[in-house]
């Protein structure tokens, strides 16, 4: 992916080093760790499992964070992709008549305070509604490297550009909608509408790459496989089939690998939003 030149976002925050690292926890990792996990191979709502977190109180080691030169390459890999995918919604919104408004993202290490409660890095990145951020400890592209198969900087861009279609979701009100209608279901309900709204973050993921190679050239060769092998290493088929050695349809939240697959190529393709109702 060619990203160097590009611009850097103004709204990144970093926290690393900052207190709320996982051994701050009176709790402790193993504990953190296991919840969080199992909470997501189960298909337990994030929002709750990040409430359950609060009350953990961090304590201040007092030591300065210094990121190592790879990990600042990161940190700046991440401000340039949040940099298009600002530049390219901007753009989506203005031709609809809209405004839109650009989302924060933490950068955090071990674990963070976001204005959902706690939350561990093992949670992987995720997006807060209530503060309109996205939070994502750097360490996890090492995870989507070495434990989930996925290497590659433009896998590590879907998975940035997937948390932003989080927010266009908000923004659209498509998130809210969801919540409300998932107060009168069953938990099989209540997940098949987080599959959907899942899935449309991805499709998102993929308008996004493709108003940005239009508009910036910014993919090389071998830059899609490299999502769709990410799409398909996290979805939830493959990853309960590894953790638990079955599968449990009723319990996905994010989809299947196929289907993660499906909604990333429509967008990445289409380049349009209104080919991403995965509702219907």
């Amino acid at each position: 992916m060619r990203w160097r030149t590009g611009r850097r976002s103004s709204n990144i925050e970093d926290r690393r080093g900052s207190p709320g690292r996982i051994g701050a926890f009176k709790g402790g990792i193993g504990t953190i760790v296991v919840v969080l996990a199992l909470g997501y191979f189960l298909g337990v709502d994030p929002s709750i499992l990040l409430q359950l977190t609060q009350g953990l109180g961090p304590a201040d080691t007092g030591e300065p964070y210094q990121p190592t030169p790879e990990e600042q390459e990161q940190a700046d890999f991440v401000s340039v992709v949040l940099a298009d995918t600002e530049d390219t919604w901007h753009a989506i919104f203005q031709q609809a008549g809209l405004a839109y408004e650009e989302p924060g993202l933490v950068l955090f290490s071990g674990a963070v305070r976001s204005a959902c409660g706690m939350a561990s890095a093992a949670m992987g990145p995720f997006y807060c509604p209530a503060d309109r951020k996205i939070y994502i400890d750097l360490a996890f592209f090492g995870d989507l490297k070495r434990r989930y198969g996925a290497p590659g900087d433009f896998a590590q861009a879907y998975v940035i550009a997937h948390e932003v279609g989080h927010h266009v979701q908000k923004l659209l009100g498509t998130s809210d909608q969801v919540q409300n209608a998932q107060q009168g279901l069953d938990k099989a309900g209540a997940n098949a509408l987080s599959v959907k709204l899942e899935l449309q973050a991805d499709c998102f993921a993929g308008v996004w790459g493709n108003h940005a190679d239009r508009s910036r050239q910014v993919l090389e060769a071998g830059d899609v496989e490299e999502a769709l092998n990410a799409a398909t290493a996290i979805g939830d088929d493959r990853l309960q089939k590894e953790s638990q050695g079955y599968v449990v349809p009723e319990s996905f939240t994010h989809g299947t690998s196929k289907e993660r697959v499906h909604w990333f190529r429509q967008g990445m393709t289409q380049g349009d939003t209104s080919a991403c109702n995965t509702f219907e």
